[in-house]
């Protein structure tokens, strides 16, 4: 009895099935792995949101900037109780010696400002430090996407933060200081000098951004940050001609953003419009150069 050896044909494996035998990703995975730019939002939307320092970071600078604002605004009232004369604290309504109401309830954006700065800092910089930027770029090669989304990340969260925390405070500063001697959210430069400064806390982040894709190294770059926003504007006109130092020192991101914080113009310094303008230039300026350097430098 002869016994049939040939080979018959083994039934046609399905795309899933073949792919999973050879290790390949079926095509419906493949697009739901792929890189895109919301899904980079996303996942650095879920780090910055999911660190501790993110949260304590935060609390502290709403703590300062409606604290200060309304300790600033006791004091100013306690000085305004004394009586009129040589020494006391009388004047007219709005004075306060020389101090704007506004300005007083917004007293502690001055070191708020650093806060958010070393926020924008550790987003980048926390990577750095752990090793973790390894996996991220591993995972997004292109590597621009990751900053961008960064930059967006902690702009936007800053600011929607910063929004409502200068709200508060300048309404609670204006409770304290009383009825005869307040601002009211509807004077003329009241609304823009409130969310002025919350904008340019946002910028303050994003310049900690920029500084820390540039340096890489936290320590120096919240030294650089510290030094560009409160020692540059006290320190270059005391080592630079008057000449220089009138040309340059307007243009710090501080001193710029001045004209667009405060309610009354100050001598010196530029339009509430341009103001803007160079905090704009600044940001975009140290984002481009971590940018260029993020495409040559290694992880």
């Amino acid at each position: 009895m002869s016994i049939d050896t040939r080979t018959r044909p083994e039934p046609s494996a399905t795309p899933s099935s073949s792919a999973a035998a050879t290790g390949l990703r079926a095509p419906d995975d493949v697009a739901r792995l792929r890189v895109t730019g919301p899904r980079v939002l996303h996942s650095e939307w879920v780090k910055f949101r999911s660190l501790r320092s993110t949260i304590v970071t935060i609390a502290v600078a709403v703590v300062v900037i409606v604290g200060f604002g309304a300790l600033a605004a006791a004091v100013v009232s306690g000085d305004l109780a004394q009586p009129s004369g040589p020494g006391g604290g009388g004047g007219d309504g709005h004075g306060f010696g020389g101090a704007d109401p506004t300005s007083i309830s917004l007293a502690g954006m001055t070191l708020a400002q650093v806060i958010m700065g070393i926020l924008g800092v550790l987003a980048v910089t926390g990577e750095y430090s752990s090793g973790m930027v390894r996996a991220t770029f591993a995972a997004v090669p292109r590597r621009l996407p990751v900053l961008w989304s960064k930059a967006i990340v902690v702009g936007a969260g800053t600011l929607a933060v910063a929004v409502p925390a200068a709200l508060v405070a300048f309404f609670v500063g204006q409770a304290v200081l009383g009825a005869d001697a307040n601002a009211a959210l509807s004077d003329d430069g009241v609304l823009r000098a409130v969310l002025g400064s919350a904008a340019y806390l946002a910028g303050t982040a994003l310049l900690g951004v920029g500084l820390g894709a540039l340096l890489r190294h936290t320590a120096g770059a919240i030294g650089a940050l510290f030094g560009l926003l409160l020692l540059a504007p006290g320190l270059l006109p005391l080592i630079l001609p008057s000449s220089w130092s009138e040309t340059i020192v307007p243009y710090l991101p501080s001193n710029a953003s001045a004209a667009f914080t405060s309610v009354t113009p100050t001598d010196g310094l530029l339009s509430a419009g341009a103001g803007a303008a160079v905090l704009v230039l600044w940001v975009a300026a140290l984002l481009g150069g971590a940018a260029i350097l993020l495409r040559r430098r290694d992880a």
